[in-house]
């Protein structure tokens, strides 16, 4: 990547001048002019000649980031018997405005529903849509199947993410037998046991959304016994885990389990992020290795909003910025196997996030009902994608009405 300050002679489709670049996989923090030829990045450099490109973007006063990723959303808007699924959203009309580029559907689907999926929403979406596919056959359309050991099919299921390695980037179990005594039929760690079965079939992590019922069912022993390094365990600060002891201690189980590989997952969700858990383990070094949301249409109104505002909450716990972006950006990338996203490396495709970082009082809810308050916040200016302005509310880059050129003021030919 080029940074000095020597111009090179170069033609850019756009040209993103004068912005603040955080680009954690290159180690870039600091003032710098992004370059984009079609759907590539050309060049991230300093001091960029506004003639060198057709169309430039002043983002003075932003900061410019790879396009985020959120790993961890429902984005299946499936129809059943004639009603809506009302648990998922549309990708393109809610990622885009918080700098989302790329996403990670986790576990909505399972085999029985993954051509659908793929025809009908990852083919056809602007935003980058992956998935982690659900170990149980139906997934959460057809949630029961979560509950029958009969559907839960490792080698079916490793099988499919073969078939499509690309877009499949993992496996995913969650919801089984969180009441009910076990039974011959329902084991404790049947679905965990199945699911990582399918990943070592695959080669792919596991992603693990989990109710401990100890003793037979127990957090320590899921995430030092039972998951494989690279395997994440999502909802991290969920109210049902054992972070915080008596003492108010971060748990040594925690530490342990990150030392031996396993990733750690924020996952916010409607029920899954509690300041009682987030404030403590952070002031005491047991951040989220990447940032996530569970976003779905039960929680876009709230608690979680967006991954823009889940990232505003960790930035007001104290997380300083440029870690903020690493987790949103390269590190999940690599956590999926993807490490050619979250990056603004040249050649990569043009996935660009422009920000304003606001300073001054915000109010912040978590999953139990209570508030906290931070003193900055994150602001979406434009998102593009594969070199593409998708979002751009206050109209960056264009002109004022009264210097807009002459196709702005022609009336239209009316049809007969």
């Amino acid at each position: 990547m080029t940074t000095d300050f020597e111009d090179q002679p170069a033609s850019y489709d756009l040209l993103l001048k004068g912005g603040h670049v955080i680009d954690p996989a290159n180690a870039i923090d600091g003032p710098l002019d992004v370059g984009i030829s079609g759907t590539e990045i050309a060049r991230v450099a300093a001091h960029i000649p506004a003639i060198a490109a057709t169309t430039v973007v002043d983002v003075s006063g932003h900061i410019v980031t790879p396009g985020i990723l959120d790993i961890h959303t429902h984005v299946y808007p499936v129809v059943q018997t004639g009603e809506a699924y009302v648990g998922c959203m549309n990708a393109d009309a809610h990622l885009l405005a918080a700098g989302v580029t790329t996403t990670v559907d986790a576990g909505t689907v399972g085999w029985k529903d993954f051509a659908d999926f793929k025809a009908r929403h990852i083919d056809r979406a602007q935003v980058r849509i992956l998935a982690f596919l659900n170990i149980a056959s139906g997934g959460m359309i057809d949630a029961p199947t979560e509950q029958d050991c009969a559907e839960l099919q490792p080698k079916l299921v490793a099988a499919l993410a073969e078939a499509y390695p690309d877009v499949i980037v993992g496996i995913k179990t969650a919801h089984y037998w969180t009441k009910q005594p076990w039974d011959t039929g329902h084991p404790p760690w049947a679905s965990v046991e199945q699911a990582v079965e399918a990943g070592e079939l695959c080669g792919k992590p596991v992603m693990v959304d989990f109710w401990p019922r100890p003793p037979e069912r127990s957090y320590p022993d899921l995430i030092l016994n039972k998951l494989r390094p690279g395997d994440m365990h999502t909802h991290m600060f969920a109210q049902q885990f054992p972070v915080i002891d008596e003492d108010g201690r971060v748990y040594d189980h925690l530490f342990k389990a990150r030392e031996r590989g396993v990733i750690f997952d924020l996952g916010h969700g409607a029920a899954s992020f509690w300041f009682r858990n987030a404030v403590p383990a952070l002031k005491q070094g047991f951040p989220p290795d990447s940032i996530s949301t569970d976003l779905h249409m039960g929680n876009i109104n709230g608690p979680v909003i967006s991954m823009l505002h889940t990232m505003s909450k960790i930035l007001s716990l104290g997380m300083p910025l440029r870690d903020v972006i690493e987790r949103s950006t390269v590190t999940p990338a690599r956590e999926i196997g993807h490490p050619e996203l979250g990056t603004l490396s040249a050649g990569s495709e043009a996935d660009v996030a422009v920000f304003k970082h606001l300073k001054g009082t915000f109010g912040f809810a978590d999953c139990g009902g209570a508030r906290m308050v931070g003193t900055e916040k994150l602001e979406c200016a434009l998102t593009a994608r594969a070199g593409k302005i998708l979002y751009n509310p206050t109209g960056l880059g264009m002109p004022e009405w009264e210097d807009a050129p002459d196709a702005y003021w022609r009336i239209p030919e009316l049809q007969a």
